[in-house]
């Protein structure tokens, strides 16, 4: 039964989209925001195609419940599960979907490493993630009052699913254990096998502790409900936008005054033969009124774009 689809990522990957654009980031930003992109849309491709193959199997299943994409925080810890299966005895399977892009290798010690072509280097193990997410959910599940009817410990299984086309190189079983690292299309087979693996004692603690399907759709409504998503806008802070340099502010023009314009009436031409533009071409600054030599009226009628077809002293020129 399936009773949660993954959060629709679409805003966040449109918000990361569009910052890119901007002509106000950094080189440091820009590589952020470029990461961030790619590593959230190989996570989605991935969480989707594992997704797929997941809903294939249980979703239909008398005696699963499926959830994609939790994330619960407790008591400052926080669990981001990406698949959450339930079945009627309470045994919970945590799924982890790691789309590498590449192949992994796992040592004896248990050490996870991934391989594009000739690059290798290591990353954290799945497994130990998936077992932190279960001490998380574990509390949770305390809270919410969900335990085994025989009052045992609940039980969890850890499972990584892998790219179908992925390569897995693993250590003899004898060494470590990577039977629950699998391709994510052999699901079926891998929890045939599981099955089968109880033996009569473990299928009488099983048979014990079977709940109706009824109380165990109840119980994953309650932690669907506990289910505290991402803002899809939230940044870092130094992804904070920074302002654009103040402008130069432009300076109130005045009008020449009376006196001013009869100080230097006797340099200009008469105004009969005067344009209109050239009629307001006058030696006297549009900004403080002072009377300026004919090399600066000059120099500002000669960059309209500038000073606007106006006239300015040379201190105030310096303001444009």
């Amino acid at each position: 039964m399936l009773l949660k689809q993954a959060d629709d990522k679409t805003r966040r990957v449109t918000l990361l989209t569009e910052l890119q654009k901007s002509p106000l980031l950094d080189e440091r930003q820009r590589t952020w925001l470029r990461d961030e992109l790619e590593n959230l849309r190989k996570g989605m491709a991935g969480e989707r195609d594992a997704a797929f193959h997941l809903d294939s199997y249980f979703k239909d299943s008398p005696n699963h419940v499926l959830m994609h994409d939790l994330r619960f925080e407790i008591d400052g810890d926080v669990a981001q599960i990406d698949h959450v299966a339930i079945n009627r005895a309470l045994h919970i399977y945590l799924f982890e979907t790691k789309n590498y892009g590449g192949n992994l290798s796992i040592n004896a010690q248990g050490e996870f490493t991934a391989s594009y072509g000739s690059r290798r280097f290591g990353v954290p193990s799945p497994l130990e993630q998936s077992r932190r997410h279960a001490r998380v959910l574990d509390k949770l599940l305390d809270r919410l009052n969900i335990a085994p009817r025989t009052g045992s410990e609940r039980t969890y299984h850890h499972v990584v699913l892998m790219h179908p086309r992925a390569i897995i190189e693993r250590p003899p079983t004898a060494d470590f254990d990577s039977s629950s690292v699998i391709k994510a299309d052999m699901i079926s087979a891998w929890h045939g096998k599981f099955v089968d693996g109880f033996g009569v004692a473990k299928l009488m603690r099983v048979a014990v502790n079977l709940r109706h399907m009824d109380t165990i759709r109840e119980w994953a409504e309650m932690l669907i409900r506990q289910h505290r998503p991402t803002d899809p806008l939230q940044l870092p802070p130094f992804l904070a936008p920074r302002q654009a340099p103040a402008a130069i502010p432009i300076p109130e023009l005045q009008q020449p005054t009376r006196a001013h314009a009869a100080a230097v009436s006797s340099t200009q031409e008469p105004v009969a033969n005067q344009t209109p533009l050239a009629q307001a071409r006058k030696l006297i600054c549009a900004h403080c009124g002072a009377k300026i030599s004919f090399a600066e009226g000059r120099y500002c009628w000669n960059n309209p774009q500038r000073f606007g077809g106006l006239q300015y002293c040379r201190a105030h020129q310096a303001q444009f």
